[in-house]
């Protein structure tokens, strides 16, 4: 099997009306293509001087949490799967954005495996101990963006599709939560795309389903666009800075 990422299961138009939403998760389905390019260009989800941004909700760290002390953009270590993009935009509750704040990102493989634990799999019989793929960190630009190259993750028993992420503003605080993707676009991936068709079993578990989306809300949705060979998922975070 290649290691190289999977090509797009959709076309553009298909994606983009399978998965426009908007960072707080409302659909737009009759906005014009060249509308959504420009109300994702450069991340700016928001408009300047909107006000007051809704905290993003935190969500349990769960049980795959370590701190591999890898600084990097790309996070895939050879991971097989489709290509995404993912972009976190830091903000305040002002809207601010946050320069230097540490973001870390950790997530499962096409088969539904974390890196560095025993115990996994359907058969509870996969141990990853001692590997590092799809985990890494980074410190926001000037914009209080980063942006890290990895794969689409994949699904486990009682779980939806999800990427975890900490936020660190400052050395005295830290915000957990999940970022969460559509359930349309990843049954498509699931059922059409290797090595994600690899796996037996079928997902059991939807965005409705899973009781810890269900608590993050809409303001954990990705909003998803088609950007050459990759998916990008986009999303502000709104931390409370000290």
């Amino acid at each position: 099997m290649s290691d190289k990422p999977s090509s797009l299961p959709l076309s553009r138009r298909q994606t983009l009306g399978l998965i426009a939403v908007s960072a707080g998760g409302v659909f737009l389905p009759g906005i014009a293509l060249a509308q959504q390019a420009s109300l994702y260009a450069g991340l700016a989800l928001f408009e300047s001087g909107a006000g007051v941004c809704a905290i993003t909700p935190e969500a349990t760290e769960g049980p795959f949490y370590f701190d591999p002390k890898l600084e990097r953009a790309d996070i895939t270590e050879g991971k097989a799967g489709v290509a995404l993009n993912l972009r976190l935009q830091v903000v305040d509750a002002g809207c601010r954005p946050l320069a230097g704040a540490r973001v870390d990102i950790w997530h499962c493989d096409a088969q539904g495996h974390y890196s560095g634990y025993p115990g996994q799999g359907d058969g509870q019989d996969v141990d990853t101990s001692g590997q590092s793929f799809l985990r890494g960190w980074q410190k926001t630009d000037d914009r209080g963006i980063v942006s890290f190259a990895t794969i689409y993750p994949g699904w486990y028993r009682g779980r939806t599709t999800h990427i975890h992420f900490k936020v660190f503003p400052n050395d005295n605080s830290v915000m957990t939560g999940q970022l969460f993707f559509p359930d349309g676009l990843s049954e498509q991936i699931f059922t059409t795309v290797a090595p994600y068709t690899d796996r037996s079993g079928k997902r059991d578990t939807s965005n409705a389903r899973d009781g810890i989306a269900r608590r993050a809300g809409p303001l954990s949705q990705a909003a998803l666009r088609e950007v050459a060979d990759a998916y990008q998922a986009l999303m502000i975070v709104a931390v409370k800075a000290d």
